[in-house]
């Protein structure tokens, strides 16, 4: 699939490894940075999505997402795990999650800027899942950097793999872009229970934050492992 990805904020918190550890599938090995994992949570606005020999199709090409994340090793390969996407149109939904094995939920989401600022609310309506809202705004306030190989925004963003599991089995997708064009950025975070919709108590320090206005992202179907 082609996606592209704008307004898109990365907020993450460290977190203690054995505090992900029941939350995680045993196939994978949670990834460390300096000795402490990573959640994030990750809102942003999606368009062109589509499989790469079809073209765009209007309402379903087009959507808010917003991710709880962390970071895990397979075959010695670093990826994202998925908590939970939700996404704000029901048929990107039904099938992401049969194409993808991918734990997305329905949700009612809006997304809107006034000049730099992003205003982004996301509440949660699928049937039978925990309740999860977010309301906050955000804005970058800093240049444009790639991140430095070693250091802890490279490590966070330059992810090339996700990895699911699906009736026992684990799959990994291949993912590809070029490196982030990242910003340091500013949350003003007035609900998030995103974390909390899994168990996942977020630290009272402030998270650690960074902004890219536009990422061109190419997604190749899942291989079982």
């Amino acid at each position: 699939m082609t996606q592209t990805w704008h307004e898109l904020l990365f907020s993450h918190w460290p977190l203690p490894p054995a505090q992900l550890r029941s939350l995680i599938p045993p196939q994978l090995e949670i990834d460390t940075f300096e000795r402490e994992a990573w959640l994030g949570i990750v809102p942003f606005r999606m368009s062109n999505v589509h499989p790469r020999a079809f073209p765009s199709v209007p309402g379903l090409s087009q959507f808010p997402e917003l991710n709880v994340r962390t970071y895990v090793v397979a075959d010695g390969r670093p990826g994202v795990y998925f908590f939970s996407l939700d996404a704000g149109n029901p048929l990107a939904v039904a099938l992401a999650r049969s194409l993808f094995h991918l734990p997305y939920y329905r949700a009612r989401m809006r997304c809107q800027r006034e000049g730099d600022i992003i205003y982004y609310t996301s509440q949660r309506t699928h049937h039978g899942a925990r309740p999860a809202d977010y309301e906050a705004r955000y804005r970058p306030s800093g240049p444009v950097i790639s991140a430095a190989p070693g250091s802890i925004e490279h490590w966070l963003t330059e992810r090339y793999y996700l990895y699911t599991v699906f009736h026992e089995h684990l799959y990994r997708g291949d993912i590809h872009h070029v490196l982030w064009p990242l910003q340091v950025a500013e949350l003003e975070a007035l609900q998030d229970t995103m974390a909390l919709a899994h168990d996942i108590q977020l630290p009272a320090t402030r998270p650690l934050l960074h902004y890219a206005e536009r990422q061109e992202v190419l997604i190749w179907a899942l291989r079982r492992l």
